[in-house]
């Protein structure tokens, strides 16, 4: 069982490497959120001792990056802190912590949590593994002309072994169909694995891809298996397979002619059955003509061509995705039932949404965060800003669930201001707030006194 401690403590890094050691764990330690973050791209675990308090990037920040990890890579993580609050212990566990430990720790407690974090990983795997051999398919929203068309050419070819190569704009929903024909294809009951080729590292991918063995790269300390390995007899999705490097360009297009590959640092070969799904937002035939995308690989994975439309060339699909996010939050957050108003749809229709559908469901959730009426006007809709093109963070479209948090955070901040017209000291009564604590969060939000 492989642990990642990371605090900036060496004292504490060190004694708890040692103890879990003797424990038979397998440990790796680091001092800081941005060498846990490079440690993850290179080697997998199977939980992480996180603490809260870190140079850079604090431990909460590396929490919220760390469960944008896909499933079956994602460690469990465990915060420790010696100065808790409820606050933060329950900030941790919303993002996604499994458990929140104070410091001075104890080794039975600490040994207990990780074999409990483990199982629990176990389990989530075993029922994600469940939903695909059991049918579970994702739900595609839609009934404009463009989503009736993409639905009738997924039923075409997703039960057969054609490579695909989706099309469409960033927060489109790639992912989405690309799940969509793995389910509908006689693969459903192996795995599905991606690779987000824009978020792995350029000197890490290769490894992230085909696997390593142990001592070929620095802090390789086991051997590693590959996504294309483990999505054997499966689907690989590629997402955002223009920004991978030629250099691994190469070595995919070898794979994929060749149907088999060799880990990094290693002499024998892997063979492999293996569908590949690829998607991504650039114009690739001009990436090619930049000298930036292999022309031959275009053609292989190019077989059965997918185009996802914007969200803007099917506003008739606009009420139909509101409220089916609407009611997925409100179960989520165990809110009641909100309408949108006719005006509210409007407002939604009308606006251009350059985030696309990604940007809509986080703009659902953030209303019904902020929002505790039933009824949901044009007004609580905060759409304008965005209109009038300001660079304020609150109106660009959310990349994490980290971020709409964050936004939301610092919407109803603002909001408590204006209540108070401007007067802190006030606005951090309504908050429930020291003074000193408001000012801070607004200086890490981004919040001018004047606003």
């Amino acid at each position: 069982m492989r642990v990642l401690i990371v605090d900036d403590e060496p004292g504490i890094r060190e004694s708890l490497s040692g103890a879990l050691a003797d424990e038979g764990f397998v440990c790796a330690a680091v001092a800081s959120g941005e060498a846990c973050l490079e440690e993850l791209a290179r080697n997998s675990y199977d939980a992480i001792l996180l603490d809260v308090w870190l140079p850079g990037i604090d431990g909460l920040e590396t929490l919220a990056r760390i469960q944008e990890i896909p499933l079956e890579d994602r460690p469990e993580v465990i915060i420790i802190s010696g100065h808790g609050t409820i606050e933060t212990a329950v900030k941790a566990t919303k993002i996604g912590a499994f458990d929140f430990l104070e410091k001075p720790l104890t080794l039975e407690k600490v040994t207990v949590v990780i074999h409990n974090a483990v199982e629990q990983r176990r389990l989530e795997l075993e029922v994600a593994r469940l939903k695909e051999s059991s049918g579970f398919a994702p739900r595609i929203i839609g009934d404009s002309v463009p989503m009736k068309a993409l639905r009738q050419q997924l039923a075409l070819m997703a039960e057969t072994n054609g490579r695909v190569l989706i099309f469409g704009e960033s927060g489109t929903g790639k992912e989405l169909i690309a799940r969509a024909i793995h389910a509908a294809s006689p693969r459903a009951a192996e795995p599905f694995v991606e690779v987000n080729c824009a978020a792995i590292p350029e000197e890490a991918i290769e490894s992230e891809l085909f696997g390593h063995r142990k001592g070929s790269l620095p802090g390789a300390l086991e051997d590693k298996i590959g996504k294309l390995e483990k999505a054997n007899g499966g689907t690989l999705f590629l997402d955002e397979v223009g920004d991978m490097s030629l250099k691994t360009q190469a070595k995919v297009l070898r794979a994929l002619d060749e149907h088999r590959f060799e880990p990094v640092g290693a002499a024998e070969w892997i063979q492999v059955d293996v569908r590949v799904v690829a998607s991504t937002n650039k114009n690739l035939e001009e990436e090619i003509e930049r000298g930036n995308f292999r022309e031959d690989l275009f053609y292989r994975l190019n077989v059965i061509p997918f185009h996802v439309p914007p969200l803007r060339e099917r506003t008739q699909d606009i009420r139909l995705l509101a409220e089916h996010f609407l009611r997925e939050f409100t179960t989520a957050y165990g809110r009641k039932p909100k309408q949108l108003t006719d005006e509210a749809l409007k407002a939604l229709e009308e606006f251009p949404w350059p985030g696309n559908v990604r940007e809509l469901r986080n703009l659902m959730e953030r209303i019904v965060i902020m929002n505790r009426q039933p009824r949901i006007d044009a007004r609580d809709i905060p759409l304008e800003r965005t209109r009038r093109g300001s660079p304020e963070r609150h109106a660009e479209p959310f990349g994490s669930l980290h971020e709409v948090r964050e936004a939301a955070e610092r919407d109803y901040i603002v909001k408590k201001l204006d209540e108070a017209k401007g007067n802190v000291t006030r606005a951090a009564d309504m908050l429930g707030l020291e003074r000193s604590h408001l000012y801070r969060k607004m200086k890490a939000l981004g919040i001018a006194a004047k606003e």
